[in-house]
């Protein structure tokens, strides 16, 4: 299969060069894209080098498959050129996500909504993935009413310039700045611009995003997303109001049934999931699973997950794979 990786010289990109490799997804031909300004340089795939081409070049090469990470103006604006030449295109930016023609998809909640006609398809916000594979076979069991979610996200959401960034203070060494103020030693309560509700855009995101995915606008969701200084990975604080009682034996043999979740709840020997535990993994980690004991059948859950990963690069590659298994493309 001939694929195109926009954005192949930034860090989801990178991450999606990796896991392709790592899953031995079939590409016969891989095209890496950028801006006009990395055109000529070399991304590594499986030992080999290949040369950055533009968008401009990549479209005339017709691939069957594009997987973008480039930002949401680069998608709205190339997105439907790949789509018209009868390319599949699996786009990780914000561009699609909500709009009501295009797909929303997390593989383990929602692939069946899939057909040959979605040239288009939405890979979700990171912290909204992970979540919705958790509350999937929950929601199904005992039928979701409302979530409340704060998340604790890694540097690596923001890109390569946070990421120096926090290196850079823990070497005690003025940069450039992704944030309005330091990270390192410090904890921000913003995560992209705020709405005029007093929402995040982030916040937004997990709140409609979570509705579209899980196809039932009933469920209420609500949620403060938060930038902390760690690398691997995301982190939230899950609050689960059901309509049907639960028993907490039978919610753990739900979620360890389950492909793609991994349970580490043993409090009486400190296990639970962290940011390190979920590094360059394609699961998601669910611990500290408990009752809320202030009000009737609500549930409280630790949620993990590389965000690079699941959270981006796994999640579109994984639509890939089921798109080619169903024979959608």
């Amino acid at each position: 299969m001939k694929i195109a990786v926009v954005g192949a010289t930034g860090l989801v990109g990178s991450v999606m060069l990796k896991v392709l490799a790592e899953r031995n997804f079939p590409v016969s031909e891989l095209i890496p894209v950028a801006s006009a300004k990395s055109a000529g340089k070399e991304v590594d795939f499986k030992g080999k080098k290949y040369k950055v081409v533009t968008m401009h070049d990549a479209i005339a090469m017709k691939p069957d498959l594009a997987l973008f990470s480039a930002g949401g103006n680069t998608s709205l604006q190339d997105a439907p050129r790949f789509a018209a030449i009868g390319t599949t295109v699996i786009d990780n930016s914000s561009a699609w996500r909500m709009d009501p023609s295009k797909k929303l998809v997390v593989p383990e909640v929602n692939a069946h909504v899939l057909t040959a006609q979605d040239k288009i398809i939405a890979n979700p916000n990171c912290s909204t993935i992970q979540m919705v594979v958790v509350l999937k076979p929950l929601h199904d069991k005992y039928k979701i009413k409302r979530v409340v979610v704060s998340t604790y996200q890694s540097v690596t959401g923001t890109g390569v310039k946070a990421v120096e960034q926090l290196m850079n203070e823990r070497k005690g060494i003025t940069g450039p700045m992704a944030y309005a103020y330091p990270i390192d030693l410090n904890v921000i309560p913003q995560i992209d611009v705020f709405q005029d509700n007093g929402y995040t855009k982030e916040e937004m995101k997990m709140i409609l995003e979570t509705k579209k995915i899980m196809g039932d606008d009933s469920i209420r969701v609500t949620a403060t997303t938060v930038r902390i200084p760690v690398m691997g990975g995301h982190s939230e604080a899950v609050n689960i109001e059901f309509e049907k009682d639960f028993d907490l034996t039978e919610v753990r043999s739900l979620l360890e049934a389950e492909e793609g979740i991994i349970v580490i709840d043993d409090p009486a020997n400190l296990k639970y999931p962290m940011p390190k535990d979920a590094h360059n993994k394609d699961e998601v980690f669910v611990g500290r699973i408990r009752r809320d004991e202030s009000q009737e059948n609500t549930l409280n859950l630790w949620i993990v997950a590389d965000n690079l990963r699941k959270g981006a690069a796994t999640n579109a590659i994984q639509i890939a794979e089921h798109l080619m298994l169903k024979g959608l493309i």
